[in-house]
């Protein structure tokens, strides 16, 4: 059975203006996991990409994809991302690294808060998932 058969999308519900880059509403029956947020940070805990938004979110998204892999899930099971940057202006080079996993009749629920900052001054941003597996 497709993965995406599990997911309902309500791109924009009645009453509710339709959004560009992201779904308002996904739901699923499955199990539900959480992938708490990720750094650009690689497997030996070097930052990539040091004052690159575009290096930093490919880097964002490739731990994002194994922390999924290792949890029986993938970005078609992604039901909920949330992005926090320390500068909005960041959002264009992370969704062009998000369009490399995600394609756009796929995007999940979305929230974007922009913070004065994350645990380390070079990080400049963090992305968390939220994904429901068929059972």
């Amino acid at each position: 059975m497709d993965r995406m058969s599990e997911l309902t999308r309500i791109p924009a519900p009645e009453g509710v203006a339709a959004a560009a880059q992201y779904t308002h509403v996904v739901m699923g029956t499955g199990r539900f996991v959480a992938i708490s947020g990720q750094l650009p940070l690689d497997e030996h805990c070097r930052l990539v990409g040091e004052g690159d938004p575009a290096a930093q979110a490919r880097q964002v998204f490739e731990n994002l994809r194994r922390c999924l892999s290792a949890a029986g899930a993938t970005f078609d099971d992604v039901v909920k991302l949330t992005y926090f940057v320390t500068d909005m202006a960041h959002m264009p080079a992370i969704r062009e690294a998000r369009a490399e996993h995600i394609p756009d009749d796929r995007l999940p629920a979305a929230s974007a808060v922009q913070v004065a900052g994350l645990v380390r001054p070079e990080f400049l941003m963090e992305i968390e998932a939220y994904a429901v597996v068929p059972l």
